[in-house]
């Protein structure tokens, strides 16, 4: 029989969304000291059982539609089948953006709910290693990390962090391997260029700035957040107004570089990066202007070619290297974790996720997914590719379609 055909014999035949609501409850029960709890717990686990024994016994390779049905819907699961005829392998990695996409400040209140960890923790228990692939600081990303799925986990080998958006890699379990600086590959002068803003980022800044951003803690990327809930009102103008002064000081900083004049440098800078990107120019033209000077010198083209500036509107602006990005981090994860072959789910909302994106697809490595409110270029990607897209909040949905397609593939 085709596995169309089990497929819907399993979900006609068999009550799933009832069996998935006692997985849910033995997965996510929380853990309370009450002889009453448990005792309600120890029947539904019981329960469950039950009901997995009736779809192993009805299926030839029962085991694995018992647990497909277990964790995911109907519509996942026939999702995962066509994946699966596409693609005729299994995710061996997830490559994992955090903020917007593991957790939503709208919807989770920026936590990353039990569910998502919960099903994280199988995948690992099934030997997929994890990539946190984010623009947070490691010492942020690993607090929450070792909080959310343990300290077991999270030093176990097969777990790494790519934090601020590839500056740094960090796999703990790997001796020397364990934590890879890639900032310290670039050459001086970018670095200076870095460091002249970097040292005159808040000390300078307009007074509004001053009390209204912070600096992220970063190693290396220069980062200015709002002192504002992220996303409103307040946020988006800050963080507006932040990414003018960024891209101002960055043509200040690379005319310090070159020996070019300063005040026309800003506007080269505020030029190229608004050609670059329509978003960052609808700032440029919304707080100030956006200037056409003409031609700018080859030296600073050249730098501004390397340097990128990412806007996040009412999150962050933020100043990096373009020698530095997402992909470059996963790479060397990859390399760390010691997947030559991968086959990756790449979840992300931004433009920095989609590099990874795009990456994986131009070498047949992967496939991408990402939330029903990233970036206009990232959902275009998404769905011209797979269609992976999902509910703000709901990476977790993400993660049950593609736990049925390695069950899937595990039949071959």
């Amino acid at each position: 029989m085709e596995r169309y055909d089990l497929l819907y014999r399993l979900y006609e035949g068999f009550p799933a969304d009832t069996l998935r609501a006692y997985q849910d409850l033995v997965d996510l029960f929380p853990p309370v000291d009450s002889r009453v709890a448990l005792e309600h717990w120890q029947r539904a686990s019981e329960e469950l059982d039950r009901r997995k024994s009736e779809i192993r016994a009805a299926f030839d390779e029962g085991e694995v539609y018992a647990e497909i049905a277990a964790h995911a819907t109907r519509q996942q699961a026939f999702t995962a089948l066509d994946l699966h005829s596409k693609y005729d392998r299994p995710a061996n990695v997830l490559v994992l953006d955090v903020d917007e996409t593991l957790r939503s400040a709208g919807n989770t209140d920026n936590e990353i709910p039990r569910e998502t960890l919960s099903l994280l923790t199988e995948f690992h228990e099934d030997g997929v290693p994890i990539v946190i692939c984010t623009g947070q600081t490691l010492e942020n990303v690993k607090g929450f990390m070792i909080q959310g799925l343990g300290s077991e986990l999270v030093h176990s080998g097969e777990l790494s962090i790519v934090y601020e958006a590839g500056t740094g890699v960090f796999t703990p379990g790997h001796a020397a391997d364990t934590k890879h600086l890639l900032y310290e590959d670039l050459d001086d002068e970018i670095v200076s260029v870095f460091d002249h803003v970097r040292s005159r980022v808040l000390r300078e800044a307009p007074d509004d700035l001053r009390r209204n951003c912070h600096l992220q803690g970063n190693e290396f990327n220069v980062t200015m957040k709002p002192n504002f809930e992220i996303g409103s009102e307040d946020a988006v103008g800050i963080i507006d107004e932040a990414l003018v002064y960024e891209i101002d000081l960055l043509g200040e900083a690379v005319a310090e570089v070159t020996g070019e004049e300063s005040d026309a440098t800003s506007e080269y800078a505020r030029s190229f990066y608004a050609a670059a990107d329509p978003e960052i120019h609808d700032v440029l033209e919304s707080v100030d202007s956006v200037p056409d000077p003409g031609e700018a010198p080859d030296a600073v083209e050249t730098f501004f070619e390397r340097i990128d500036v990412a806007y996040y509107e009412g999150d962050a602006a933020e100043i990096g290297s373009l020698e530095l990005n997402k992909v470059v981090g996963v790479e060397a994860a990859l390399d760390v974790l010691g997947i030559t072959d991968p086959f990756a789910l790449v979840m992300g909302d931004s433009k920095s996720d989609l590099r990874v994106m795009e990456w994986v697809a131009e070498n047949d490595s992967g496939l991408g997914a990402a939330p029903e409110h990233a970036s206009a270029d990232v959902l275009a990607f998404v769905r011209e590719t797979d269609e992976l897209v999902f509910d703000r909040g709901r990476a977790a949905d993400m993660l049950r379609t593609i736990y049925a397609l390695n069950r899937l593939a595990a039949l071959d």
